[in-house]
């Protein structure tokens, strides 16, 4: 008996094997851009928030030239990119290359760094808002600030912390 139940699952698993058709398909070219790495790379941290991750790399992957305004004749194409937590305009040369961002983001979460910082130099206040800026350049790279509104009791404070944490 137990060598019918053996055989007879041999024999299924093998009749299917030489019922399927192999078809050859020829896949159509796919075209990889990266060109703007040099932008993830300067502006991506593994600290940032989601949300800040996300809009970053739609405007790495966005393809300008693609566009229905594209037209060869302009130097630079600015194109903006909104999310509920914040906004990036970028400026892409006719090539599709990223220029310059301007980013600025509300309320998100700071990282770990930026928060013990805060909480070393002001322990019993707390971030009552904050406000994430980038600016990216080809030729200088990106600067990350986070701009914070501190509050003890009744009193109020800005500081202004880089994403490392150095206060400026």
């Amino acid at each position: 008996m137990k060598k019918v139940i053996l055989g007879l699952l041999a024999l299924g698993l093998t009749i299917p094997v030489f019922t399927q058709d192999v078809k050859v398909e020829e896949l159509s070219e796919v075209v990889i851009r990266p060109m703007n790495f040099k932008y993830l790379n300067a502006t991506n941290s593994k600290t940032a928030a989601i949300p800040v991750k996300m809009l970053e790399r739609a405007v790495a992957s966005y393809d300008v030239t693609e566009a229905d305004f594209y037209q060869d004749d302009f130097e630079f194409y600015t194109v903006s990119f909104f999310i509920p937590d914040g906004k990036i305009v970028a400026e892409y040369d006719n090539d599709g290359k990223i220029i310059r961002t301007i980013e600025k983001f509300k309320n998100i979460t700071l990282p770990n760094d930026v928060k013990t910082a805060v909480l070393k130099r002001f322990p019993n206040w707390t971030v009552t808002k904050d406000v994430y800026r980038v600016t990216y350049t080809e030729d200088n790279g990106a600067t990350k600030v986070y701009k914070l509104m501190l509050k003890n009791g009744d009193k109020k404070m800005r500081v202004k912390v880089d994403d490392i944490g150095t206060f400026l």
